[in-house]
């Protein structure tokens, strides 16, 4: 897929939760824009080119790696994923009944990043974990699901964070796992491996939930789009999560402006 910069209708939503800056009364260099600067962002995002291959047209690559930088410092790119959430969240276009958890690889010079990602019965990314590669994706989904911070904006009353019920592959066999999840409130669907004999919660009717596990895999499709996002190229953990929260945050925005 070729690349494409952001539309206005894109923009309009994604500009309303950036910072808004004031001139300094001193005077000075004025402020580079901002759309100029995230478009930037989003082509070394999409493309996976190094920063130093930046279009002219985007202004100063280290100007935009800085803003980078400082909108993910500052929380403004995963409040901004979380707002287009709230606005799913909303309408009722967020999928609790069915979500899936899974994890994926980004291999670096050392060790590479774990992605875990929950997704809803639609694919829209929920919550995410960045982690080093060591350790394991069931000590890690705990940390997954306290990242889902959906919250409302319309309504009175707390949000939903959970799902209803959790589908996983059979890597995340584990009975204390499925206890946990149950304590929660959570009804796990995980296949148990062929050895286990002592899995717990194996109902046949509801393991037949477990051929819709493709939703997640086509999240890891969509998210492998964003190339950059696929190798760490980056020495900053916060440089790559704030690349991260974009993705999802865009894919997000897709589902708001059906």
């Amino acid at each position: 897929m070729s690349w494409r910069g952001l539309t206005d209708e894109q923009w309009e939503k994604l500009r309303v939760h950036l910072p808004r800056y004031k001139p300094s009364p001193k005077g000075g260099r004025p402020r580079a824009d901002d759309r100029r600067c995230f478009e930037g962002i989003l082509w070394v995002l999409w493309t996976g080119a190094q920063w130093s291959e930046l279009p002219k047209e985007y202004g100063s690559p280290s100007t935009c790696w800085r803003r980078l930088r400082q909108w993910e410092a500052s929380g403004v790119l995963l409040e901004m994923w979380r707002a287009f959430l709230a606005q799913l969240n909303d309408q009722d276009k967020i999928r609790w009944d069915e979500c899936f958890a899974d994890g994926s690889f980004a291999p670096a010079k050392k060790g590479g990043t774990k992605w875990m990602v929950l997704v809803d019965g639609s694919g829209t990314p929920l919550g995410a974990y960045l982690d080093s590669a060591s350790p394991s994706e069931v000590k890690l989904l705990g940390h997954t699901l306290r990242a889902v911070a959906v919250r409302r904006t319309n309504r009175a009353g707390r949000p939903r964070k959970r799902p209803k019920r959790l589908i996983t592959d059979r890597g995340y066999d584990s009975n204390v796992l499925r206890k946990v999840l149950k304590r929660c409130g959570i009804e796990p669907i995980i296949p148990a491996r062929v050895n286990n004999k002592r899995a717990t919660d194996q109902d046949g009717r509801k393991m037949r939930q477990y051929k819709r596990r493709w939703i997640v895999e086509r999240t890891f499709a969509w998210l492998g789009q964003f190339r950059r996002l696929i190798v760490r190229h980056e020495r900053l953990i916060e440089t790559y999560s704030g690349f991260f929260h974009i993705a999802c945050a865009l894919l997000t925005l897709k589902r708001v402006l059906k």
